[in-house]
């Protein structure tokens, strides 16, 4: 039996098709992220990027998500081993480090929502950074990991 592809391949020799498809749809690289500017610590928030569809955890404009949000980071390879903000369960993150997918992924399982029926992704538990004043930001601060923020 042949193996996968993310258990045979680095992230550089994946085709664009098997890269995109590794995405687990968590929508957690779409949140805002709050660095504090003295330690560097990377906080995650509740608050998610205008152009995220948090009812399906999809990008709205993904095709131009760049040019409609500047700061947009888009991954690629390379930088996945360099942004340090990635979550620890992301596919790509994991591929990169050599922890494979987890159970949940829909490559693995063969579900596209079994990852938000195992509380992995971003669905339900979000709002529009446009909803939420910038002062207030740091109010919705929350640790997708489990620890206490």
């Amino acid at each position: 039996m042949t193996k996968p592809f993310w258990e045979t391949k680095t992230l550089q020799e994946m085709t664009p098709e098997e890269w995109e498809s590794l995405c687990d749809g968590c929508a957690k690289c779409c949140l805002l992220k709050l660095e504090d500017e003295d330690s560097g610590d990377i906080a995650y928030t509740r608050l998610h990027c205008r152009l995220l569809d948090a009812d399906l955890c999809r990008c709205s404009d993904y095709e131009n998500r760049k040019a409609k949000v500047p700061d947009c980071v888009i991954l690629t390879p390379k930088s996945v081993s360099e942004i340090r903000w990635m979550p620890q369960s992301c596919a790509y993150r994991r591929v990169h480090e050599g922890r494979g997918l987890a159970d949940w992924h829909h490559l693995v399982c063969g579900d596209r929502n079994r990852i938000h029926e195992q509380g992995q992704s971003v669905m339900g538990e979000v709002v529009s950074e446009d909803a939420v004043l910038e002062e207030d930001q740091i109010d919705w601060i929350i640790d997708w990991n489990g620890n206490p923020p």
